[in-house]
C-alpha cells in the first residue's frame, strides 16, 4: 500500500514497526513490534488507574481500493490528511506526556532519518509548554529498549544540520537515556523512567 504525506512525500513504515507490581521478565512477548508492546503497557496503566496514555489516530484519505472479493477490500493507495506529530500522548501524575516510538535494525546507532522535521518541531513546542517529551527507541537486534529525552534527540537533530552526525551512537543512548527492561505487567515499564525525569525537574 502506498501512503503519502500532504506534501507528496512517501511514508515508509518502520520495520516491525515505581508503579509496577511484578518484576519478572516476560520473554514470551519479546520480539513483538514496539507499538504492540507499548499499547499493551498503556492498557495496563489505564486499567490500573496509573496513567491515561493513548496512541494518536492518524487520519488518512483513501484514494484507491481493490476489491478482490465481495467480502474483502484492500487499500491500494492513501494519503495522510495532515502530517503526523508523535505517536503517543496523555497524562501522568498531572504531567502532559508526549512521545514517539521508533525501531531500528542498526546495531550501533540510531539513524536520525527515522524522524521527520515536523515531529521534532512538535517536540520543541511541547517542551516549551513544560510537557514531558521523549522518544522510545528499540534496537531490534538484541531487543533492547531505551527512553531518550527529547532534549538529547533535538541536540543531535540540530547538529546534523551544521554537518554533525546523522545518527545517535548507541553508547550515547545508553549513557544519556534510560534502559527499559521487559516485565510482565506492564510489559514495558517506561513510566519508571518518566518518574526519574519528573524527580529531576523538581
Amino acid at each position: 500500500m502506498t501512503i503519502r504525506y500532504p506534501n507528496g512525500n512517501h511514508f515508509y513504515e518502520q520495520p516491525a514497526s515505581s508503579n509496577e507490581h511484578n518484576n519478572a521478565v516476560d520473554f514470551s512477548n519479546r520480539g513483538m513490534a514496539l507499538e504492540d508492546e507499548l499499547n499493551k503497557s498503556n492498557t495496563y496503566y489505564l486499567n490500573n488507574g496509573i496513567a491515561v496514555i493513548h496512541k494518536k489516530p492518524t487520519p488518512i484519505q483513501i484514494v484507491s481500493v481493490d476489491y478482490p472479493k465481495r467480502s474483502a477490500a484492500r487499500i491500494k493507495e492513501a494519503y495522510f490528511r495532515r502530517s503526523s506529530t508523535t505517536d503517543y500522548n496523555g497524562v501522568y501524575k498531572g504531567h502532559y506526556i508526549d512521545f514517539d516510538a521508533k525501531e531500528t535494525k542498526n546495531k550501533t546507532s540510531f539513524p536520525l532519518k527515522n524522524f521527520h522535521k515536523h515531529q521534532v518541531e512538535h517536540m520543541r513546542q511541547c517542551l516549551k509548554q513544560q510537557g514531558i517529551c521523549f522518544a522510545i527507541i528499540k534496537f531490534i537486534d538484541d531487543q533492547s529498549v531505551f527512553l531518550l529525552r527529547a532534549t538529547d534527540l533535538i541536540d543531535y537533530w540540530d547538529n546534523q544540520a551544521t554537518g554533525g552526525r546523522k545518527s545517535i551512537p548507541r553508547k550515547v543512548i545508553e549513557q544519556a537515556g534510560f534502559l527499559i527492561p521487559y516485565r510482565i505487567n506492564p510489559l514495558l515499564p517506561y513510566l519508571s523512567a518518566v518518574d526519574s525525569i519528573i524527580d529531576q525537574t523538581k
